[in-house]
């Protein structure tokens, strides 16, 4: 299952959940504000940025702000969930 990490004001992350639900993709959400853990993940996958949403599978990790369809579909791609 993906995880997303996210904030509650979040644009990007709003959109992308949206059409990961629409694909069918299950995930689950994780608020970076709520839990630092998971905001020292983000920053470390992210080159020290704080950038949500971030998805990460199976180790692989990317930020999808700046959301585009072609982003997200590349990575789930790259990541063997298909572009469904």
């Amino acid at each position: 299952m993906i995880t997303m990490y996210t904030t509650t004001w979040c644009g990007d992350c709003r959109v992308t959940k949206r059409v990961l639900e629409q694909k069918g993709i299950a995930f689950t959400e994780v608020d970076i504000e709520q839990d630092p853990a998971a905001a020292e993940i983000v920053m470390k996958v992210n080159n020290g940025k704080r950038s949500v949403p971030t998805l990460e599978y199976n180790g692989q990790a990317a930020s999808m702000s700046g959301f585009s369809r072609a982003k997200l579909d590349a990575w789930l791609e790259q990541v063997g969930l298909g572009a469904a």
